[in-house]
């Protein structure tokens, strides 16, 4: 026998769900298109795709393009591509293994960061892991991979009164970013050196989905005493095997 639609349904709840069900299925919205999906206003569909976001079922890129978030992943089956962070998990847990040091999954939320998952290194002088926090993406290495793949005109809708302040050595203002990405995308990974954290080092290279499209990064950070620069080209080609590892499996 089906079930009978409550007698007085509670509009919002009905939409939250449908909204869960809709980034589980599709693996990517707009507010548009959750505006169009839900039959409602586009102001309505922005304020609930936000209040997921707060509580981590959704993540939300440089493109405001809205997927599934970590908070997602617990939620059943369903039809949709595997949780990031589940899929990474082990990928991560392998890099940290061959490179020895602490290893983060990353993901850009407005123009910030957002650190998915990590996992510790080996050495007893290692980097801690920032599972859960979120920093400028512009001092951070995985921040800098996330936005060397936005276009020129969505960068500058990130920044529309320049760069948050932050001290030394961090990049001081959009012309300087710019020219960072341009470094970022000819050389295949991003660096942080001491701009988010005195004494540390950081690299990153992005993952793809099957389709091409940028869903996160992977980043390696240790002591800037054990992360000297001719030690990077050693590093890059891990960080990458990693990402399309996870990609290979999302």
């Amino acid at each position: 026998m089906p079930n009978k639609p409550p007698a007085y349904p509670v509009s919002s709840a009905d939409n939250v769900l449908r909204l869960l069900l809709l980034l589980r299925e599709e693996g990517r919205l707009r507010v548009s298109d959750a505006a169009d999906r839900l039959g409602v206003a586009r102001s309505t569909a922005h304020r609930l795709l936000s209040t997921l976001r707060q509580h981590d079922f959704a993540t939300q890129d440089g493109r405001r393009v809205y997927r599934p978030g970590p908070a997602l992943g617990g939620l059943g089956d369903g039809r949709a591509n595997p949780d990031l962070r589940t899929v990474a998990h082990q990928h991560l847990q392998t890099l940290a293994r061959q490179v020895g040091e602490t290893v983060h999954l990353m993901a850009l939320e407005g123009n910030g960061v957002r650190f998915l998952d990590g996992v510790d290194g080996s050495f007893a002088l290692r980097v801690g892991t920032r599972i859960g926090l979120l920093l400028p993406a512009h001092t951070t290495s995985g921040g800098k991979s996330l936005l060397a793949e936005l276009p020129a005109e969505e960068l500058g809708r990130l920044y529309p009164r320049g760069l948050p302040r932050v001290d030394p050595p961090a990049i001081a203002d959009l012309s300087e970013l710019r020219r960072a990405l341009v470094a970022v995308r000819r050389r295949g990974f991003a660096t942080n050196v001491e701009e988010s954290e005195p004494g540390i080092t950081a690299l990153s290279v992005c993952v793809r989905d099957s389709a091409g499209r940028v869903v996160a990064a992977v980043a390696m950070a240790a002591p800037t005493i054990r992360c000297p620069r001719r030690r990077w080209p050693e590093l890059a080609p891990e960080l990458h095997q990693a990402a399309t590892a996870i990609g290979t499996d999302l």
